[in-house]
């Protein structure tokens, strides 16, 4: 394998908008695996406007802000980590399971996700890399 050298100019053509588009990309296919419903993904986005969640949707072209990107690269990493402690099989399963860990509080990861505080989002994220140690 021959490994390329980035330049800075590469870099630099990362734009705010193919951020965009790759963390809405990423946050669909998770919204479509999972099973959520519209009010359920834009609860995980932050609630933006059904406008702007709509159409961010149909073209995902978008520069996001930094809550917005947060709260998706927590539920990546969410996904990844329960594909990596799970078999797929019951990775979504485990996000749709009541939980009895006391940070859950008897809810299911899901439910305890749409709370709506980005800081739910990273002591899931928090949770499934302690244990994956």
């Amino acid at each position: 394998m021959v490994l390329q050298k980035t330049s800075f100019s590469d870099a630099a053509s990362v734009t705010p908008e193919i951020i965009g588009e790759a963390g809405l990309t990423a946050f669909f296919s998770i919204a479509a695996e999972w099973g959520l419903s519209i009010d359920q993904q834009r609860n995980l986005l932050g609630e933006p406007k059904k406008t702007t969640f709509f159409s961010w949707k149909k073209t995902r072209k978008f520069s996001l802000n930094r809550d917005t990107l947060d709260r998706i690269s927590y539920l990546l990493g969410i996904y990844k980590a329960i594909h990596i402690l799970f078999a797929d099989s019951t990775a979504l399963e485990w996000i749709r399971n009541r939980n009895k860990d006391p940070l859950f509080n008897g809810l299911s990861p899901l439910e305890y996700m749409l709370e709506g505080s980005v800081v739910n989002l990273a002591d899931v994220r928090r949770y499934l890399d302690w244990a994956r140690g």
